[in-house]
């Protein structure tokens, strides 16, 4: 077994799926792996996350460190969400799962952006 902030993990592999897990998470980092991209717009492309939901998962990104936000000076303020260093090296691996989705199911082809 595992411990780490007070979690209980049966090996690393559940210990970095944990990263990744439930339904948005993956799918998130997926869509900001080739630009940054705005609250709304991440809203919009993900397909029926709620704003509540959104706002969660991209806090539990930043807390993981794999996601950050920047505020611009703006009126309105503008925030845009960027994958960090750490953020780009696993969502290459979730790329890499999706691939392997697209070579054995090739009849379900929708990549995410």
């Amino acid at each position: 077994m595992i411990y780490c902030n007070g979690k209980k993990y049966i090996c690393l592999l559940d210990f970095a799926m944990d990263f990744i897990r439930g339904k948005w998470k993956a799918i998130l980092l997926c869509h900001l792996y080739s630009e940054p991209k705005r609250f709304l717009e991440l809203q919009r492309i993900t397909n029926g996350i709620s704003q509540k939901v959104l706002n969660e998962k991209l806090k539990e990104l930043e807390n993981d460190e794999l996601v950050t936000k920047t505020i611009y000076p703006e009126i309105p303020p503008k925030v845009e969400y960027y994958l960090t260093n750490k953020g780009k090296k696993l969502t290459k691996i979730i790329k890499e799962i999706e691939d392997w989705s697209i070579k054995h199911y090739p009849h379900l082809n929708n990549k995410c952006e």
